[in-house]
C-alpha cells in the first residue's frame, strides 16, 4: 500500500488494486480515524473523520485529481508533497 503524501498528520495511501476496486479513491488515517474518499467527487465514501482533517483531504484531493486518478489508472505510484 503505497503512501502518497503526509500533512499534518494525515497520511494518505492508495492501495494497488487500480481499476478493478472501483470508484477511484485514496484511503486517509488521522489519528485513530480512517476513511475513504472518492476522488473524481471529493466526497467521503467510507469510514468517519474529523471535519477539518476532511476539508484538508478535499483540498489536497482538489489540488492533486489528476495525478492521483493517473496513479489509478496506471499503477504508477508516487509521491505528493500534501499541503503548506
Amino acid at each position: 500500500m503505497p503512501t502518497i503524501s503526509v500533512f499534518y498528520g494525515i497520511t494518505i495511501i492508495m492501495y494497488p488494486q487500480g481499476k478493478e476496486h472501483n470508484p477511484p479513491h485514496i484511503h486517509a488515517f488521522y489519528g485513530g480515524h480512517a476513511a475513504s474518499f472518492k476522488i473524481k467527487d471529493k466526497e467521503l465514501y467510507e469510514g468517519e473523520f474529523p471535519i477539518r482533517a476532511t476539508r484538508l483531504v478535499k483540498e489536497f484531493l482538489e489540488q492533486y485529481e489528476k495525478e492521483l486518478l493517473e496513479m489509478w489508472e496506471t499503477g504508477n505510484y508516487q509521491q505528493l508533497k500534501g499541503l503548506d
